[in-house]
């Protein structure tokens, strides 16, 4: 059997033209292994944080913006933070912190918010940097699925009807791979309610296996699902999985830190520190510390 073609990590933006409805659809391959390979995270941890992914660059793409689009949820249940970034330019990266221990106990049956997430919140934040302000919205995690929590955000903060589904695998023999497809309702008046419903209920019809299958290109799958009222699949935007962490990012913060502080951080002399996002380990020796500090 021949190799799959590569899965691709890009935003597909398109205009169901019979409906007068835009969309997004989100493929992540080598993007999704760059974030979830160095955890080595439980399936059902690298699934979540798959589609927390997914979801995050869906967004993204919807908006014009300069800086960092973050999505983070924080809950009482085992997989208590997600957090995933995308930059304008295109850079991901995302971390989870969960409890082992209680994982062990879950029984999803389907329901992965309430089950893994427990009671709390999904936050989004957009970053444009210094000198303007932080735009935050914030919903309670309602529902079943992430993408059912991210429906209730914009239907009840926004008031904007939007149609999101979520896919992820934790990885196979073609590696991790996540996917988002997304449209959300144009301002009153654009679109008709019966446009809307049917480009909601299309938009529904997609399946997992489609979203991830890579021998499906994305002309692919939006042709199925939209053909009858016509499609057009705009330009894409490459995604890639960049962390920020640096040696001198990771210096600058150590510097900030009172020198008796630092002196309890030593093991065997040596201070560790580990990027959350993509496992990167640093060392400061004796030697290394005393330059920080005398710098």
């Amino acid at each position: 059997m021949p190799p799959a073609p590569p899965f691709g990590d890009f935003i597909h933006p398109f205009r169901i033209e019979g409906l007068g409805v835009h969309g997004r659809l989100v493929r992540l391959g080598a993007a999704a292994e760059g974030i979830l390979a160095p955890h080595a995270y439980p399936p059902a941890i690298a699934t979540m944080m798959g589609e927390a992914v997914a979801l995050a660059a869906a967004l993204a793409g919807g908006l014009k913006f300069d800086g960092m689009l973050t999505l983070q949820t924080q809950g009482d249940g085992p997989l208590g933070m997600m957090v995933a970034n995308v930059s304008s330019d295109g850079d991901m990266r995302g971390y989870a912190r969960f409890d082992a221990g209680r994982l062990d106990a879950v029984a999803m049956a389907g329901d992965a918010v309430p089950a893994l997430l427990g009671e709390g919140h999904l936050a989004f934040t957009m970053d444009q940097g210094e000198d303007t302000d932080l735009y935050q919205g914030i919903t309670a995690l309602d529902g079943a699925t992430l993408a059912d929590t991210a429906r209730a955000y914009f239907r009840q903060s926004e008031q904007l009807e939007t149609a999101i589904v979520l896919a992820a695998t934790p990885g196979d023999d073609n590696g991790a791979r996540a996917a988002a497809l997304m449209l959300q309702h144009p301002p009153a008046g654009e679109t008709e309610e019966d446009s809307w419903r049917r480009a909601e209920i299309l938009t529904d019809s997609v399946t997992t296996a489609e979203l991830l299958d890579p021998a499906l290109t994305p002309s692919d799958i939006l042709f199925r699902l939209y053909h009858g009222d016509g499609v057009r699949v705009f330009r894409p935007k490459p995604l890639r999985f960049a962390c920020r962490c640096s040696s001198e990012r990771v210096e600058n913060t150590l510097r900030s830190f009172p020198r008796a502080e630092i002196e309890d951080m030593k093991v065997d002399g040596r201070v560790f520190v580990t990027c959350e996002f993509c496992k990167a380990d640093y060392t400061f020796d004796e030697t290394a510390i005393e330059t920080l500090y005398a710098s």
